[in-house]
């Protein structure tokens, strides 16, 4: 198995990555193929693909924030059962992100994902993969330690029409298990710096951040 980096819209090994992403999120979840390119030209996002036997069968994309210390999971993919995959992308993306880390002179200090809650939100079948299933993912993602936010979350959707994406989890990976909150105003600053790109957001989540703004801390409950 190889872990490849791709940071080109014209690398063979895109078009098979967005194909997946396509096949598997649903089409709010999924960037425009052409609208990769700054993206991927952008040093701090980081995209990797799974290579096995000259295919893709796994893609994550992650970013480091070295201002805050933090990392982004933008997203996983296991195409494949039967690989160890998740294990594969989980060890090399903290393997990378510990080694940015270490050349600020610190341990990484946590890193955020959304993770959908299928107990709220159940039409999500995600290509028929099981390994993707959310029921699946949220289980896995709490035992790496993925604790969740306590506040109502919502995100603009990536298609950037101004709708809300609800049905989701802001959540938390803390290198240290006794971390048991975090600052509001990192999550705010984190939230508004990460959606930046995409100029119409909803009303939904503007309240979000006006509710974040007020508030010193957020738990982080079990997930």
């Amino acid at each position: 198995m190889e872990y490849i980096r791709v940071n080109s819209i014209d690398d063979p090994l895109f078009a098979k990555l967005h194909n997946l992403m396509k096949e598997v999120f649903p089409p709010e979840e999924v960037l425009e193929f052409d609208l990769w390119k700054g993206p991927l030209e952008d040093p701090g996002i980081r995209v990797f693909v799974a290579v096995h036997e000259n295919e893709v069968v796994g893609v994550t994309e992650y970013r480091y924030y070295p201002d805050w210390n933090i990392a982004m999971t933008d997203f996983t993919i296991v195409g494949k059962p039967g690989l160890s995959l998740g294990r594969f992308l989980a060890n090399k993306r903290m393997e990378d992100l510990q080694e940015l880390a270490g050349e600020q002179g610190v341990e990484l200090f946590g890193m955020f994902a959304e993770i959908y809650d299928p107990y709220r939100k159940t039409d999500h079948d995600f290509g028929g993969v099981k390994t993707m299933d959310p029921f699946v993912r949220r289980e896995v993602l709490s035992h790496l330690g993925y604790k969740r936010l306590d506040m109502e979350y919502v995100h603009p959707s990536w298609e950037n029409d101004g709708e809300a994406v609800e049905g989701l989890d802001l959540c938390f990976m803390p290198a240290d298990e006794n971390t048991h909150e975090l600052p509001a105003a990192l999550i705010t600053d984190f939230l508004t710096t990460y959606y930046s790109v995409l100029q119409k957001k909803p009303e939904k989540w503007n309240k979000m951040v006006d509710q974040l703004n007020n508030k010193k801390t957020v738990a982080l409950l079990p997930l």
